[in-house]
């Protein structure tokens, strides 16, 4: 078998050349992979059977991985590294083909046929041939467009399609068919509902196989790393707001009570370290009088803890929502470092919102309320910075004390209305901190009606895309 030049380049130093090549796929995609644990992995590919694919996979897992969310990166990587296969291979799966004219079938695909083997391959479950169906289908099935000719009459590469192979094979018909195979004479609905369950699962994982391996070809053509590049599931703390879809969003939103307990446990690690206080200078050197000038015994400031209150006023928009529900659910997560919270929403006109996220509140829904109680547009419903600042002060400017900390979160799209940046003097002004957190990257501050870095005079603003960011910045601003 032949393994195209570009597919799988020999490493300059074997195996273990390939695995340093996998551990910085793994860095480039965000996941922390240091000395150590590389150690740890060589370990493993010289204690496993490089044969027993899944053994070395949860091994190399088990060594490389140190933080939740980060499987789904792993297993795709991981796939491109170590293919199950290289090039078409072989399969024990014969793919039907209708008899041309000298009868002795080498004609197009039966692709009738080629279902009914699939439908009884899914009603027996049996996986291993149904991968090696979902190979060989790809291979007779699974390729947009004719090859041709390529550059200087050389034969031009197949673009592999699993859409091309799952539209042919159709493997949700199939469904009802399988189970009327399967049906039995007392069968209750509960036994009905676990069958069609169980085949729906087996469906979606030959689904999946199909897409596995042409992920598997398109990268021996173009290049594992330009593959990994494109195809490779974000982590989730990593996903951008502002592009995030509805299933990334629900995962982001279950990872806010394990970035707070990281978070305070940070805080409580910052508390224990600093206990003393700062070393006071001025009294330092008053003592060393006593020693001839030798500073034997340091001084230090005396703290004085204390919970801040806080005050954030969000946007909630839907250019936006997203960020501010996800922020607003780690505040709530970690109300307890502040003496008091309170929470304003906004678009065109400010509204407080707290008694939604006191504690037991259901949080599930909780911007959908928002959005229904509280009074938050005035004429056309698009983002107002500047009207709602105005009616903040005007309203609820009580809030704002020498003891409160504020936070804006939004994008400072003002839709071309005055930005009213005097207001937001004025209340960045009765604070003891404020800052405003800013979803959209920084090179598009200032760009259209965004009144991002006007706002940034006025405030320290933070670039806060995704949770990774919102962490670091989040864990800056906590009181110590």
């Amino acid at each position: 078998m032949t393994i195209p030049p570009a597919a799988a380049p020999a490493p300059e130093h074997g195996l273990p050349g390939h695995l340093v090549d996998f551990v910085s796929a793994l860095r480039r995609h965000h996941v922390a992979v240091g000395p150590g644990e590389t150690v740890d992995a060589a370990r493993v590919l010289g204690a496993l059977d490089l044969l027993h694919r899944d053994q070395l996979r949860e091994g190399l897992a088990a060594a490389l991985l140190r933080r939740s969310g980060q499987r789904d990166t792993f297993d795709a990587l991981f796939d491109l590294w170590f293919p199950p296969a290289l090039g078409a291979g072989s399969s024990d799966v014969d793919v039907p083909r209708i008899d041309d004219e000298s009868g002795e079938g080498t004609g197009p695909v039966d692709v009738d046929a080629l279902r009914e083997i699939l439908a009884d391959l899914l009603r027996d479950g049996d996986e291993e041939t149904l991968r090696e169906l979902a190979r060989a289908a790809v291979d007779a099935i699974g390729t947009s467009g004719a090859a041709g000719r390529g550059v200087r009459g050389q034969t031009a590469k197949p673009n592999w399609s699993a859409y091309q192979a799952l539209n042919a094979l159709s493997p949700d018909t199939l469904l009802a068919r399988i189970l009327d195979g399967l049906r039995e004479e007392g069968d209750t609905d509960f036994v009905s509902e676990v069958r069609r369950r169980e085949i729906r699962d087996r469906i979606a994982r030959f689904r999946d196989v199909v897409r596995e391996e042409v992920r598997r070809r398109t990268a021996e053509q173009r290049g594992r790393e330009q593959i990994a590049r494109t195809t490779t599931p974000t982590q989730t703390d990593q996903v951008d707001f502002l592009t995030a879809n509805a299933t990334q969003l629900a995962d982001l939103r279950r990872t806010v009570q394990p970035l707070a307990r990281r978070l305070a446990s940070r805080l409580s690690a910052r508390r224990r370290r600093s206990n003393r206080g700062r070393l006071d200078l001025r009294r330092t050197l008053r003592r060393s009088m006593s020693t001839g000038g030798v500073p034997m015994d340091p001084a230090h400031t005396v703290r004085r803890p204390g919970r801040p209150e806080l005050v954030l006023l969000c946007d909630v928009s839907g250019s936006v929502a997203g960020f501010s529900h996800f922020t607003l659910l780690l505040v709530q997560a970690l109300r307890e470092q502040f003496s008091k919270v309170r929470v304003f929403a906004f678009i065109e006109r400010t509204d407080e919102v707290t008694h939604l996220f006191e504690p037991g509140a259901e949080l599930s829904g909780v911007m959908q309320r928002v959005l229904r109680e509280a009074t938050l547009t005035a004429v056309d419903g698009h983002s107002d910075y500047g009207g709602a600042f105005g009616d903040f002060l005007e309203h609820h400017g009580d809030a704002l004390t020498p003891r409160t900390s504020l936070l804006v979160l939004g994008d400072g799209r003002t839709n071309y209305r005055d930005p009213n940046l005097r207001a937001l003097a004025m209340m960045a002004g009765r604070v003891r901190h404020a800052h405003w957190l800013n979803p959209e990257p920084e090179r598009s501050w200032g760009s259209g009606d965004s009144a991002a870095t006007r706002y940034g005079e006025v405030l320290p603003m933070h670039e806060c895309r995704t949770a990774a960011q919102l962490t670091d910045v989040v864990q800056a601003l906590l009181p110590v």
